[in-house]
């Protein structure tokens, strides 16, 4: 029983003793440390630098920090512009700004015979945007072929006024000349296309006499005319629109405001308008005419107001023998206009209507006098669209 007791002192001993000496060695550790550090210390304190080191820099507890000098270096020069040469067959290229410019066609006729009159001068016209003169850059007197639609009512209201639209389309027909183009489109309850722009004089009589007896009474003018300025405004240059009818309208999908409102968005586009039916409602009721009741009061009236925004003419024939004479007052104004240009001064691109007037004046500014061969005073008219409709800033 004793000798396990000797083991266990035995080693208990041993194990304090290491204990011990390991408790020394780390106190002896720390304080030698301690005694180094705080010479250190000393030895910085006591050590001042005389100057700064060479590259400078601020300083800190511990003296200054040196930062590396940074070298500056030129900047290099900017590398010469580019020579640059276009491939060969094409030329300098150059960028176009597109300043609006307005184009007016307009017809001198005697207000008599209706017969346009020749030899006027760019000094003899002045032009007026909105009562704002306007100066003109581009003046001539053309002389070109057409490009004409020849809109047709037929419809049923009564014999006189089928009458009357065939000899007016017959009467046009022989006036055309081999470079006109002509299309023919008819109107009832819907718009028909008898025949396309085409110069084949025999194709657009073929199309005429294709017309025999309406099926309808209901005429709508203003869905043709809508219609037919619309497909104009996809064709380049100056059209025409020969419109034939009593100008009544029943049943129109398209309202007169809106009509008149794609009159002024349309660009070169003249309308010249022959109300039918004159004979009958002269006759008033009698032998089977027509009273001139309002509706066709009102009718006239919108006639007339196709052909004066465009600068055209209407026409109220009573006799069929009148209409020959008719067409060739509408050739003069169409084959025998001057056209001025002019870029407006308002130069705001903003969609407004702009009024347009047109002048004539001596070489002292008065107003123009003109005179027959015996000296006497010669009254004349001046034919030309009333405005145009500004451009939008996108268009």
């Amino acid at each position: 029983m004793r000798v396990p007791c000797l083991r266990i002192s035995a080693v208990a001993t041993v194990a304090l003793l290491v204990s011990q000496t390991l408790l020394l060695a780390g106190t002896s550790w720390a304080q030698q440390t301690d005694q180094q550090q705080n010479q250190n210390q000393t030895q910085n304190q006591n050590q001042q630098p005389s100057t700064p080191p060479a590259a400078g820099g601020p300083g800190n507890d511990n003296g200054p920090i040196a930062l590396p000098r940074r070298t500056v270096t030129p900047a290099p020069p900017p590398p010469p512009p580019p020579n640059i040469k276009n491939p060969p067959g094409l030329g300098n290229l150059s960028m176009r700004v597109n300043v609006p410019v307005v184009n007016v066609d307009v017809g001198v006729l005697t207000e008599k015979t209706h017969q346009f009159i020749p030899n006027l001068q760019e000094d003899n016209f002045r032009v007026f945007e909105n009562g704002v003169p306007q100066p003109i850059i581009g003046f001539e007197q053309v002389k070109a072929p057409i490009t004409a639609v020849l809109l047709l009512e037929f419809a049923s209201n009564s014999w006189y006024f089928i009458q009357d639209m065939w000899q007016a389309a017959w009467s046009f027909t022989q006036q055309l000349e081999p470079q006109d183009y002509v299309a023919v489109v008819t109107y009832d309850m819907h718009t028909n296309i008898l025949t396309d722009f085409t110069q084949n004089k025999s194709v657009i009589q073929n199309a005429i006499e294709s017309l025999q007896l309406p099926t309808w009474n209901e005429t709508n003018v203003f869905d043709a005319l809508y219609t037919t300025l619309d497909r104009l405004s996809r064709i380049p240059g100056r059209k025409y629109i020969i419109l034939v009818g009593s100008g009544i309208d029943t049943f129109s999908r398209i309202d007169l405001d809106k009509v008149l409102e794609k009159i002024k968005e349309t660009p070169n586009v003249t309308i010249f308008t022959i109300s039918t039916g004159g004979f009958a409602r002269a006759l008033g009721g009698m032998a089977g005419g027509i009273p001139n009741s309002i509706g066709m009061l009102q009718a006239d009236n919108e006639m007339q107001t196709y052909a004066r925004m465009t600068g055209g003419m209407w026409f109220e024939p009573r006799f069929q023998a009148e209409f020959p004479d008719i067409f060739q007052q509408i050739n003069a104004s169409i084959r025998n206009q001057y056209q001025l240009t002019y870029r407006p001064t308002d130069t705001k691109m903003d969609g407004t209507y702009r009024r347009i007037r047109i002048e004539l004046v001596d070489a002292e500014g008065q107003p123009l006098r003109m005179e027959n061969e015996k000296h006497k005073p010669v009254k004349y008219l001046i034919v030309a669209r009333d405005g145009y409709k500004a451009q939008l800033p996108v268009q």
